[in-house]
């Protein structure tokens, strides 16, 4: 008897010349498309601070709730780590490699998604430490964005490329508590399926 695939599951098989089967080929690209975007967005946002922002105070938006104020950012979230800024491209790496072998088995969409959020805001965060002033590897991060008052706020002033980061790790733990696997396979439906006899699924 030939052994069929978890229910849910879209793990396919290799098509011939090695190619990666359909549902592993939909994933990536899904993961490729959603990382561009969200790199691309972050980076035109950034482009135009630095051109509308420099030399004007906080643009505030809807009634005081968001401000636009230009902060260049050489450590983490609340400035934390500012004197050791070449650590973080460091860590963006780590980031990137975890995410390519995260994609080795990957068939789920939304598992796509999520890890395209997460690499397009680490590219976007990267390539700031990479190119930007004061030097290569150690450059600053432009953010803009700020809740409620810039100068009285507790929350971190953060760009594009942080939302997208926060968006892809939230959606990541949301899949991992439904049980839905990088696979495609979803944990609690398919142990149900296997505990159910053969006999009553073929009755059933």
């Amino acid at each position: 008897m030939t052994a069929t695939p978890p229910a849910g599951s879209e793990t396919g098989t290799a098509e011939p010349g090695g190619a990666p089967p359909p549902a592993r080929r939909r994933a990536l690209v899904i993961l490729a498309a959603v990382a561009v975007v969200a790199f691309l967005v972050d980076l035109l946002t950034k482009h135009f601070a630095l051109l509308g922002l420099s030399d004007g105070g906080p643009v505030k938006l809807l009634g005081g709730a968001v401000y636009l104020s230009l902060t260049r950012n050489s450590g983490a979230a609340w400035g934390i780590g500012g004197d050791h800024t070449w650590v973080f491209p460091l860590i963006t790496t780590g980031v990137i490699v975890w995410i390519g072998w995260m994609a080795v088995r990957l068939r789920s969409l939304p598992w796509a998604v999520s890890l395209g959020l997460v690499l397009g805001g680490a590219l976007g965060n990267l390539a700031d430490r990479i190119f930007r002033a004061p030097g290569h590897f150690v450059g600053h991060v432009v953010d803009m964005i700020s809740l409620f008052d810039p100068y009285g706020q507790v929350w971190p002033v953060f760009n594009l490329a942080d939302s997208s980061l926060l968006c892809g790790v939230v959606l990541a733990v949301v899949l991992e508590l439904t049980g839905r696997q990088r696979d495609g396979s979803r944990l609690g439906r398919d142990k149900a399926a296997d505990a159910v006899p053969a006999g009553q699924r073929e009755r059933a």
